[in-house]
């Protein structure tokens, strides 16, 4: 049953705080600080569970008085009142319940790393790719301590970007962001159309949770690394040094290039991280296809082939496609107004989740 499994989470959350108060224990400070995380993880389920049962005692006392051949009628018309509200309170405790009992995914407070490339449609699909990536940014400005890095950048001239790569870290920022990995969908008439006809095109989002090195043992014997003078628009900042870092990783063709940065240290150490994040993404991807469709989740985080989000500026309107959702707010999920996406998508998900739950049982 659902509450002996929610009963077993309180025993050993009783458990762990013996464990964190015995000096032994303390004095052994690794495995301490790992106990008292995980004791803090079960708090909350501990905490909606311990009111689920104060609430139930007291709607089986109510139930003994309204039982009681000696109760009078007000007694037994407040009891039958109390009776109401906390069988709704109750209920939804339940509920609360059975989503904190969700299966957590362990890479949802990681950073990220964000790629962004221009697809279908040429120049518009690089402008449409910089109008992604400015959305990103104002999202992320408006998360208590988030922070964006750029890693990579090829921007054509007429503006946008065909490839931009880039850094994200905060609490949570995984558990967040990874909805939005797909192919994003615009229509409307480019700046470059003299006959005023919309146009469709593409740009491709990729949201990579940030290995860890235990996470990924990458031999280097199995790494190329070139390195090659930055392109520029020339000037005073052309750079006379070869500090451009390109790395093919040759078991899986993997290849990443890195020329942002004046310091040829410096682009090849964001270069790794995000071959660490490609591979470890890719890894995570293999251990996903075995997994039957029947247990796969709906919603998911998004299957960087196919279509999830369409941004019509004709109508002012964004549809995610994933879960039926249009919003006719074009201009404020533009300036990074991604929260009501965000928070459909993944109650969405949680509720594939609790169907696979129940249907487990």
């Amino acid at each position: 049953m659902f509450i002996d499994k929610v009963q077993a989470v309180e025993n050993k959350f009783m458990d762990l705080e013996q464990r964190i108060s015995d000096p032994s224990v303390i004095a052994r400070q690794e495995e301490w600080q790992k106990l008292t995380r995980e004791h803090a993880s079960l708090s909350p389920i501990v905490e909606a569970y311990r009111q689920y049962k104060q609430v139930t005692e007291q709607i089986r006392d109510d139930r003994e008085l309204l039982k009681d051949p000696e109760s009078d009628a007000e007694i037994i018309a407040m009891a039958k009142e109390e009776v109401a509200d906390l069988e709704k309170k109750q209920a939804g405790l339940e509920e609360e319940l059975h989503v904190l009992m969700l299966p957590k995914d362990p890479r949802d407070d990681k950073n990220v790393i964000m790629e962004i490339r221009g697809g279908a449609g040429g120049d518009e699909a690089a402008l449409f790719a910089g109008d992604l990536f400015r959305m990103y940014m104002k999202y992320i400005e408006k998360q208590p301590g988030w922070k964006a890095s750029i890693i990579s950048s090829n921007a054509p001239e007429l503006g946008g970007f065909k490839e931009v790569i880039f850094s994200v870290e905060g609490h949570g920022v995984y558990g967040k962001l990874k909805y939005e990995s797909g192919v994003h969908r615009v229509q409307r008439v480019p700046v470059t159309e003299a006959g005023g006809r919309i146009h469709t095109s593409t740009a491709t989002v990729a949201v990579l949770p940030e290995a860890e090195d235990v996470e990924i043992d990458l031999n280097m014997d199995d790494v190329r690394v070139d390195y090659f003078r930055s392109s520029g628009a020339g000037g005073q900042h052309v750079n006379k040094t070869s500090s451009a870092v390109r790395m093919t990783h040759m078991p899986t063709g993997i290849v990443v290039e890195c020329q942002d940065e004046r310091s040829q240290l410096e682009n090849r150490a964001k270069a790794m991280r995000v071959l660490k994040a490609r591979l470890l993404d890719k890894a995570q991807q293999e251990a996903d296809a075995e997994v039957t469709e029947a247990r796969r989740s709906q919603v998911g985080t998004g299957d960087r082939s196919e279509r999830i989000r369409t941004y019509n500026f004709p109508q002012g309107r964004v549809t995610d496609h994933r879960i039926n959702l249009t919003l006719y707010k074009l201009e404020n999920v533009l300036n990074g107004d991604l929260d009501e996406f965000i928070q459909a998508l993944a109650e969405a998900h949680r509720a594939e989740l609790m169907k696979e739950e129940s249907e487990n049982e």
